[in-house]
């Protein structure tokens, strides 16, 4: 072991979506740095079609080769009998869990005006519902252990939004909530979430022109995975972008505003460009709901 090396000994993770990508490649790095990993994975197409459970299992052999220990598990996160399975393996196999990753997921295209209703939900179910079905059923046993590392995985799809894609970026886009809300009430007991916003070439990228890519292997972003997980991660509630090797933040943030005591419509049109102007560009953090208020109220206060 080099000197300062972050390691998970004694700790145990569940990783959804975890026998391919991205999740796969999570779950080998924190294995081999002394975590006990639960790999969860469906093994189905891309679409989520098809299960087939001995893909987590190939992952488990891989950890095991190497003196790492997991389980396979093939419990789907888009029901919330399936998420309490998943946790449950890890505490039913090591008595406890003390990372959660939330990397499930499926893709199936469409526009607003033509998307299927199934597959619009199919798509919500595995993202977005999967996300609090897996946290939820997680969040009790890590409050009350009085330690917990949640990451859940958002998308630039979901953050800045994409065509042909309105199930995917609603469902990346509402990680921003369940994570600002997980960090917030997970605050007293030493549970922190954050957000992993990762780019890499997976199977999703299966019919995109990658070949002017700059390298981009999922094994780029795993150690940003893994120090948001490990226990000496000094952040919570943040959205931390990771693409071909670039590591940034990422933050809802506001411009000054103006204030007058009376709008009409014409104020607002008229007022428009300075409210947009975002020269300087306010950023509130975790508690930002109630800095947004006092920030208003502020305001307010000074004209009167």
């Amino acid at each position: 072991m080099s000197d300062g090396e972050l390691r998970f000994d004694g700790r145990v993770a569940v990783i959804t979506g975890a026998g391919r990508g991205l999740g796969r490649s999570y779950a080998l790095l924190l294995a081999k740095r002394g975590c006990k990993v639960v790999v969860n994975d469906l093994g189905g197409a891309i679409r989520g079609d098809g299960p087939d459970t001995s893909v987590a299992q190939q992952v488990v052999d891989e950890i095991i080769a190497v003196g790492g220990e997991a389980i396979a598990n093939a419990d789907t996160v888009a029901t919330p009998e399936g998420g309490r399975a998943i946790v449950q393996a890890a505490i039913d196999t090591w008595g406890r869990i003390d990372v959660l990753i939330h990397n499930a997921g499926n893709v199936r295209y469409g526009s607003i005006r033509d998307v299927s209703y199934e597959d619009f939900r199919a798509v919500v179910d595995v993202h977005l519902l999967g996300a609090f079905h897996v946290v939820q059923a997680a969040f009790g046993p890590m409050c009350d252990a009085g330690f917990g590392r949640i990451v859940l995985t958002s998308s630039v799809g979901g953050l800045y939004g994409n065509a042909n894609c309105v199930n995917y970026g609603m469902s990346k886009a509402g990680m921003v909530g369940l994570n600002a809300i997980a960090a917030l009430e997970g605050e007293p007991f030493n549970v922190r979430c954050n957000v992993i916003v990762p780019g890499a070439v997976t199977r999703m990228a299966e019919g995109l022109d990658i070949s002017q890519y700059p390298p981009m292997e999922p094994e780029l972003v795993a150690p940003v995975v893994g120090w948001l997980a490990h226990e000496s991660c000094s952040v919570t509630g943040e959205l931390i972008a990771s693409m071909a090797g670039r590591v940034a933040r990422m933050f809802v943030a506001e411009t000054r505003g103006v204030y007058q005591p009376n709008w009409t419509i014409e104020d607002v049109a008229k007022a428009s460009p300075t409210f947009h102007d975002a020269a300087e560009v306010l950023d509130f953090g975790l508690h930002g709901h109630v800095d947004h208020i006092t920030y208003s109220f502020a305001m307010a206060r000074s004209d009167s």
